[in-house]
């Protein structure tokens, strides 16, 4: 199925479907308070390209530029550190601690990631004293552990792919008492993970400052749908129903689609991607309920394709990688095959370019 028009758009999911419980976060002023305090805070750019949106007959395309990011190469910088800091304040507002240095002395943060998640997680444990444990699988390259390590994480090696890494990392938290911190949600799991979606709130309402009108469609890429839901609850609170939002997934991983297609949360099989970061087999219900909810369309993209949309990027002055451009991706099949979505000589179209090239940034599964 190469895009499925969503039929739950404006009323979600059935209330039966097994979703875990609650919502996101679209509590984007929260989230740029905090965000405030942070040394490293930066506004990224938004940029106009006249040229690729004439190549695409479209009106405008605006590219929201993510790829340097607090000095860690991607959106995730927003993520799991936001959420220690989030931690971390509440200790000093709880009067537990007088700083925010020493906040989280004696904590242990565990995840499973493959560069980008536990960077920002390392780097915001060691913002407030807290200690952090990455999981990582085998075919994640050497040089994102080092990078990892560079960043005070303490790295563990555990099963051939994403999902057997994220098993052990919820093993070892339950086993030693630590603080599991996924970006990702299901039954029983959602309030560390909503965190994380709530800093990435701030790139999208960064977008809604930025862009000097109204996007009339936002193609957005999708792992788990944390990077997703997060963009669409900005665009949603700020331009309402109006913006056209596909969510555009590797072809072979297209857990939200596959999800929307059988009405509930489902997982998808596939070989692996090259878009690594976004080739998650099961999505964040969370992310899944609102995305059912706000987004109009869902469509997948091969590797090929997401090749073809690097290059373009590239000659056009923006290197990023598979998973990075995937949106843009989405976009040019969209625009070539004249799939149903609206898009005409007056659109004006809004991307996000999450990370930058591979060696400058890392791969990670979960956006």
């Amino acid at each position: 199925m190469r895009y499925l028009l969503n039929s739950y758009f404006g009323h979600g999911l059935p209330s039966e479907t097994g979703l875990a419980e609650g919502e996101i976060s679209t509590d984007a002023e929260a989230a740029k308070a905090l965000f405030k305090l942070c040394p490293a805070a930066h506004v990224t750019p938004l940029t106009d390209h006249a040229d690729l949106a004439k190549s695409l007959n479209i009106g405008r395309l605006y590219l929201k530029d993510e790829r340097s990011r607090m000095g860690l190469g991607s959106f995730k910088s927003l993520g799991a550190a936001y959420a220690i800091a989030k931690s971390a304040d509440k200790c000093v507002r709880d009067g537990k601690t007088d700083s925010h240095d020493a906040a989280l002395q004696g904590v242990t943060y565990v995840c499973a990631s493959a560069g980008n998640h536990g960077l920002s997680m390392a780097a915001g444990a060691a913002l407030f004293g807290a200690r952090a444990v990455v999981y990582l699988s085998d075919t994640v390259p050497e040089a994102f552990a080092d990078r990892l390590r560079a960043k005070g994480a303490e790295v563990v090696r555990a099963g051939h792919n994403y999902e057997a890494s994220m098993a052990a990392a919820v093993d070892a938290a339950a086993a030693n008492g630590w603080n599991l911190l996924s970006d990702s949600t299901w039954p029983g799991y959602s309030d560390p993970a909503r965190d994380v979606m709530e800093g990435y709130l701030i790139m999208g309402m960064e977008v809604v400052d930025q862009m000097p009108e109204t996007p009339t469609h936002i193609f957005l890429q999708a792992g788990v749908g944390g990077l997703a839901a997060a963009s669409a609850a900005a665009a949603r609170t700020s331009w309402g129903p109006d913006p056209v939002i596909c969510i555009v997934e590797p072809d072979a991983a297209p857990a939200l689609l596959g999800s929307i297609a059988a009405g509930k949360a489902v997982a998808s099989g596939g070989p692996v991607s090259n878009m690594g970061r976004l080739d998650c087999k099961e999505p964040s219900h969370l992310a899944l309920k609102y995305l059912a909810r706000e987004a109009n369309a869902f469509m997948v993209v091969s590797d090929a394709e997401a090749l073809a949309a690097v290059a373009t990027l590239k000659e056009n002055g923006v290197a990023s990688t598979p998973s990075g451009v995937a949106g843009f991706a989405g976009l040019q099949i969209a625009a070539t095959e004249k799939i149903d979505i609206g898009l005409d000589e007056n659109s004006r179209v809004l991307i996000y370019i999450s990370e930058g090239p591979e060696d400058e940034g890392s791969d990670d599964v979960g956006d």
